[in-house]
């Protein structure tokens, strides 16, 4: 899947920034919300998103300190806050009961709004999600540890070093033009030490909190997993189906961390399966 025009034409005044969103498909059809992770933002679900919103009034948003949303100095980017203001943007939205579809720690802040904060979902796939101990590559551990330190790169390296991170979450290689497009906000003024903040901000015990919990979640849930992803593998996948109450994992052949460039048509056929209307039987167990 190669770039193409992707604009969040909306915003919403959170408590920790201003956020960008966008809404696709018609206004009266089911709602399903996008939740990305890190250092990604809404671009990865372009694809998913239209794909959706022929049945679906889609919305997808960038989280504080992230994409297009605001950035700024002490900005609280954590997966706490993000949890926060996501359970703000679905009372903004007058969303009651959604589908939620929340990729890497997008899982976290999906889970943390349910569990934490009372947000209550129809559906929920979790894609890849950072929500099981442990978690953080070697080299997101690094930067965590040391933003003082990798905050006062050169522009030039700093691109590169970020180019090289964020190429390493797909399996099969990312087109030059997603991959520029994913990597620009980190390379402006604010973008810079926006990138660090948000990795020294984020760690484990923001999933430790409420992994003891999963048991709790009783809405249908799908669990995707690239079946190559080298940054959260597969066995997280497993065990996070066992955790969660009649969950269903669906692994991707093929597929790195970022499904979603990887093998966008097999996440889109999946998704689509699941969350179709199933007014005959629409409990927990429907055979999803």
């Amino acid at each position: 899947m190669t770039t193409d025009d992707w604009t969040l034409d909306r915003t919403y005044r959170s408590s920790v920034g201003e956020v960008r969103w966008t809404a696709l498909g018609p206004p009266t059809a089911p709602p399903v919300v996008l939740l990305h992770g890190t250092p990604f933002s809404s671009y990865i679900w372009r694809g998913v998103a239209r794909a959706l919103a022929g049945r679906h009034r889609v919305l997808a948003w960038d989280m504080p300190g992230y994409g297009t949303s605001e950035k700024y100095e002490d900005q609280d980017v954590s997966l706490a806050a993000q949890g926060r203001v996501f359970t703000e943007l679905l009372a903004h939205w007058e969303l009651t009961e959604p589908d939620v579809v929340a990729h890497d720690f997008g899982g976290c802040v999906a889970l943390r709004a349910h569990l934490l904060h009372g947000a209550r979902y129809r559906r929920l796939v979790l894609v890849d999600a950072l929500t099981l101990a442990p978690w953080g590559t070697p080299t997101y551990r690094l930067l965590g540890a040391h933003p003082e330190i990798f905050g006062q790169l050169p522009p030039a390296l700093h691109r590169a070093l970020v180019r090289e991170y964020v190429s390493s979450a797909s399996h099969r290689g990312l087109h030059p033009a997603v991959l520029d497009r994913l990597v620009e906000p980190w390379c402006t003024a604010e973008g810079r030490p926006a990138f660090y903040r948000q990795i020294a901000r984020n760690d484990q015990r923001f999933t430790d909190e409420i992994q003891p919990r999963y048991g709790e979640v009783a809405v249908p849930t799908l669990i995707c997993w690239g079946a190559e992803d080298t940054w959260d593998p597969a066995t997280k996948g497993h065990e996070l189906a066992s955790l969660i109450p009649g969950a269903r994992l669906h692994l991707i052949p093929g597929a790195g961390h970022l499904v979603q460039e990887d093998a966008p048509a097999e996440l889109t056929a999946a998704l689509t399966d699941f969350l179709r209307p199933r007014p005959e039987c629409d409990g927990r167990h429907d055979g999803s």
